[in-house]
């Protein structure tokens, strides 16, 4: 049985279908990329399926749940982790207060981190960030922290509420090469040793032959093919969609087309 099973999900803003009867699946501990040119409807499609956008028609099925028309914090807790293009953390907080406020909402506790509660699951926190390789920036501000490491606190937050789908948009934008396929590397492993299922939107065509069990292709809210690294590489249809001019992706090539849309 399918971690995660997407049946004929559509979204139409004022008539226009952004998301057009598209349909797959995401097994447990699977790597799966959508990927597609500007306006192909991947950022509505992740909407969807973490919340933000209510389908019009439809079905999001995850772990036996119906996810369509559930809002993000219920989706959260029903163990779906979250990372965000633009990497979201409290820079007032320090690293490991960071963490401790996603523990604290997984379990519904409303405090003051200034208080008592300053050492409430302190150590699992810092089991957290010792799991993405920043225990040792623990006590540092956010705000102070190189962007990779953001990503990497980032993480330690969607790993909070223990999930078994993990959704990742543009993890990698704004970061170096090395830190792209490190911070994928750690993503993998953690994929396979924790039985996550993660599906990610990525930009960058090495990042995604790379890691990717599978992919799946939108263009203009369809999905037009879904398959492994080496079947997507040599499809007719993708290279067109991408390139205009069915030339060949090359292994690890760089395809960098903006706007995660």
């Amino acid at each position: 049985m399918s971690l995660l099973r997407i049946e004929s999900l559509s979204k139409s803003f004022d008539g226009v279908k952004a998301v057009d009867g598209v349909s797959f699946d995401l097994e447990a501990g699977q790597l799966l990329a959508l990927i597609g040119p500007n306006g192909a409807g991947k950022s509505t499609c992740f909407n969807m399926i973490n919340g933000q956008l209510t389908p019009t028609s439809g079905s999001i099925r995850f772990d036996g749940h119906e996810l369509a028309g559930k809002r993000p914090r219920d989706i959260w807790r029903l163990g779906v982790g979250r990372t965000f293009q633009i990497a979201a953390t409290f820079n007032s907080m320090t690293v490991l207060e960071n963490v401790q406020m996603a523990l604290l909402s997984h379990e519904r506790r409303v405090f003051s981190l200034f208080g008592r509660v300053a050492s409430w699951r302190a150590d699992d926190a810092l089991a957290l960030l010792d799991l993405v390789g920043i225990a040792s920036h623990a006590k540092r501000s956010c705000a102070v922290l190189a962007y990779g490491d953001v990503k990497r606190v980032e993480l330690a937050i969607a790993l909070a509420n223990a999930p078994k789908l993990l959704l990742m948009d543009e993890p990698t934008a704004g970061m170096a090469p090395q830190e792209r396929n490190e911070l994928m590397a750690l993503t993998a492993r953690l994929a396979k040793q924790r039985n996550i299922g993660v599906l990610f939107t990525e930009h960058s065509m090495d990042v995604v032959f790379e890691y990717a069990d599978r992919l799946i292709v939108l263009a203009r809210g369809r999905l037009i093919a879904q398959g492994d690294a080496n079947t997507i590489r040599n499809d007719a249809r993708v290279r067109e969609v991408y390139l205009g001019t069915g030339a060949s992706f090359a292994p690890r090539a760089m395809l960098n087309d903006g706007d995660a849309s």
